[in-house]
C-alpha cells in the first residue's frame, strides 16, 4: 500500500474524528482535564446556585393565616399556615439526601425543625386540654391525629434504609396530613361541632408548657456556653442558635394569636401590659439574625456571643410567661 493510498483512507475517516484520535498525549490530557473542570464547574454551579434559591429563614413577626374563618381558632389557624409555609411555599430541607442542594444548608433545616417542634408541643396541648371538656370528654379525632404527626422525625426522605428498604412517608408528607387534621377541626369549630375551651386553667396549663420548654431551650444554651467555645470553628452553636430562633419565633406567633382566642379571661385579668412585655421580649429573640453565628466570650466586643443574647430575650419571655401563670393562678 502506497503512502498515497493510506492518506486517502485517513481522510476518508472524516476530518474531526482523525483530528481528535490523532491527536498527541498532552493534547488529549487538555482535553480531559477540561471535562473535568466543566464538570466540577456544574456541580458547584448547582449546588451553589441552589442553596440560594432553596434558602429562606422566614422570621416575619407579621406573619398572619390567609383567612381565618369566624367561629374557628386563630391559634389553630396560625398552626396549619405554618406548616403549609414550611412544606409547600418553601422547601422542606432537613430531610433533603445529598444530590439535593438544601443538603449543604445547616441554618435553615434548625430553624425549620424549631418551628415544627413548637407547633407539636401546642398540638398535644390542644387535644390533651384545649380541645376537650374538662379532660372529661374523649380526645378531639383530629387534633389527635395532627398531634402524632407533627411529632414525626423532620429527617425522613422518602426512603431511609436505616429504617427500611422499602419507601417510607417524607417528612413533610406527615407534616402536610397534619395540616389538614388541623384545618378539619377548626372547620368543625366553626360548625359547632367541635371543642375550644377558653378556659382560664387551659391558657394557664398552654402557658406553663410553653414556659417549660423555653426553659429546656435555655437549659440548651446554657450548657453549650458551659463548654469550650471555640468561636470560630464552632459547629454546633448555629444550630442550636436556629433551633431555638424557630422555637421561639412559632411561639411567639401561636401566643400573639392566642390572646384573640382567649381575649375575654386576658381582659377580665387584666393582662394586657404584661402579655405585651411577653410578646415583645419573645419577638426579639426571635427577630435574631446574625450574618454569622459567634460564640465568643459573652463580654466580647470584636467576637460576641449570640448564644448569651438569645438566652436573655429567651429568659425574659419565660419570665413574663411564669407572671401570667401567677396571676391565672391567683
Amino acid at each position: 500500500m502506497t503512502e498515497e493510498t493510506t492518506t486517502k483512507q485517513r481522510r476518508h475517516l472524516g476530518g474531526g474524528f482523525s483530528k481528535l484520535h490523532l491527536l498527541p498525549g498532552p493534547g488529549r490530557l487538555r482535553l480531559s482535564f477540561l471535562g473535568v473542570l466543566a464538570i466540577i464547574g456544574a456541580i458547584v454551579a448547582y449546588y451553589g446556585i441552589g442553596t440560594l434559591l432553596v434558602h429562606r429563614i422566614a422570621d416575619d413577626p407579621s406573619f398572619e393565616p390567609p383567612s381565618v374563618q369566624l367561629g374557628s381558632s386563630r391559634s389553630v389557624a396560625v398552626a396549619a399556615a405554618l406548616v403549609a409555609r414550611e412544606t409547600d411555599v418553601h422547601e422542606w430541607t432537613a430531610n433533603h439526601p445529598f444530590f439535593f442542594p438544601g443538603a449543604l444548608l445547616d441554618n435553615m433545616p434548625n430553624f425549620q425543625q424549631g418551628i415544627v417542634y413548637a407547633l407539636s408541643r401546642f398540638a398535644i396541648e390542644m387535644s390533651d386540654h384545649i380541645g376537650r371538656t374538662r379532660g372529661s370528654s374523649e380526645v378531639d379525632p383530629d387534633l389527635d391525629r395532627a398531634a402524632g404527626l407533627l411529632k414525626y422525625s423532620g429527617t425522613v426522605w422518602v426512603w431511609d434504609p436505616a429504617v427500611s428498604w422499602a419507601p417510607t412517608a417524607a417528612s413533610e408528607t406527615q407534616y402536610r396530613a397534619a395540616r389538614r387534621a388541623l384545618q378539619s377541626y377548626n372547620e368543625r369549630l366553626a360548625d359547632g361541632d367541635a371543642i375550644f375551651e377558653a378556659r382560664a386553667d387551659n391558657l394557664m396549663a398552654t402557658l406553663d408548657r410553653i414556659a417549660a420548654d423555653v426553659g429546656s431551650s435555655s437549659a440548651t444554651i446554657d450548657k453549650h456556653l458551659a463548654g469550650p467555645r471555640p468561636w470560630f470553628w464552632d459547629t454546633k452553636v448555629d444550630d442550636i442558635f436556629y433551633n431555638t430562633k424557630g422555637r421561639l419565633y412559632a411561639y411567639y406567633l401561636l401566643l400573639k394569636a392566642l390572646e384573640t382566642d382567649y381575649e375575654k379571661v386576658i381582659r377580665d385579668r387584666e393582662l394586657g401590659e404584661v402579655w405585651k412585655t411577653m410578646l415583645d421580649a419573645m419577638r426579639e429573640a426571635a427577630s435574631l439574625s446574625p450574618w454569622i453565628v459567634m460564640n465568643g466570650d459573652t463580654d466580647g466586643i470584636a467576637f460576641p456571643n449570640h448564644l448569651s443574647t438569645q438566652g436573655f430575650y429567651l429568659l425574659r419571655a419565660r419570665t413574663t410567661l411564669r407572671e401570667i401563670t401567677s396571676i391565672l393562678a391567683a
